[in-house]
């Protein structure tokens, strides 16, 4: 077993991520008592598996317990997922210019994105949550996982990773699905083995083409392709145009009565670079009850 040193550059905190997650069903992410986050996932550009339990020392360190092939890609693979790739350190100055946002990072402190582990598999969850409830999909992704993946111990948890693009090409005839939604997954194995969902190719692209490109794949509107590019490939800049439940709760948090998408828009832009990382502390109050931040919220943070 290898173990890895993830490097933190801004706030972090792993406890606030695996909270935020374990209400967060599809991810398949699972926090633990002792603080431990243990994932199974294919490598990407190898296929090939690995078991990997995350924790973070009292110093603020993070580290990865390895089990499985220590891939190239592994560390950067990782440190997308939990968001350590990118450079947390201007985040203050976010926290000052709004007190918005200053208050949701006080109540869930050093919270980031968790992403799925890869652009493919989060296309994937996209098809398979279409026309049914989260619960149910996340459900049948955990039966594929199941019968398709390959299992690895952690901590001697057995965990089973999403099936890898080629293996899943394989045995889409065999998935508990109707036939689009395998036709569907046919395609986006395909398209993962052919580079087009490549997360560093996704973050390397603006941010309208990679969303472009993504709806191109079959089966992926706007609201898959903002989750691909969101969720998969880790871009933290970017304000979701097609999220209800968000822009209702932008609403009671900025005071506004019925905003414009383009009203939302320009409260984000005071969030740059951090827009996909405010977004989610916004979820994170949304997914509570509605109600208003513990401090009020200064009228200065509404438009206008």
């Amino acid at each position: 077993m290898a173990t890895l040193q993830l490097p933190v550059r801004g706030p972090f905190s792993l406890a606030s991520s695996a909270r935020f997650l374990e209400d967060f069903v599809p991810a398949r992410h699972r926090g633990s008592p002792d603080g431990v986050l243990r994932l199974a996932f294919p490598v990407e550009g190898t296929g090939a598996a690995v078991g990997v339990a995350v924790r973070q020392d009292r110093d603020g360190a993070v580290l990865a317990d390895v089990s499985g092939p220590l891939a190239e890609r592994l560390p950067a693979q990782l440190a997308r997922i939990l968001s350590l790739d990118v450079d947390g350190s201007g985040f203050g100055a976010v926290r000052v210019a709004d007190p918005v946002v200053d208050e949701l990072a006080t109540r869930y402190p050093g919270l980031r994105p968790v992403c799925f582990f890869s652009p493919y598999e989060a296309a994937c969850w996209a098809v398979l949550a279409q026309r049914t409830s989260m619960v149910a999909a996340a459900a049948v992704k955990e039966r594929i996982a199941r019968s398709h993946g390959d299992r690895r111990q952690v901590d001697g948890q057995d965990l089973w990773g999403f099936p890898a693009a080629a293996h899943l090409r394989g045995v889409v005839d065999e998935l508990p699905v109707p036939d689009v939604k395998r036709e569907r997954l046919r395609a986006l194995a395909e398209a993962a083995l052919e580079g087009r969902l490549d997360a560093d190719r996704l973050r390397a692209l603006p941010v309208r083409e990679a969303l472009a490109e993504v709806r191109e794949l079959p089966g992926m509107g706007s609201f898959s392709a903002e989750l691909v590019v969101v969720r998969g490939a880790g871009a933290p800049d970017v304000f979701p145009v097609t999220e209800p439940r968000l822009h209702a709760a932008m609403a009671v948090l900025y005071g506004l009565e019925a905003p414009t998408v383009a009203d939302l828009a320009s409260v984000a832009e005071r969030w740059a670079p951090y827009r996909s990382w405010v977004s989610v502390l916004i979820r994170a109050f949304s997914s509570g009850s509605m109600r208003a931040p513990a401090r009020p919220v200064p009228r200065t943070a509404a438009v206008g």
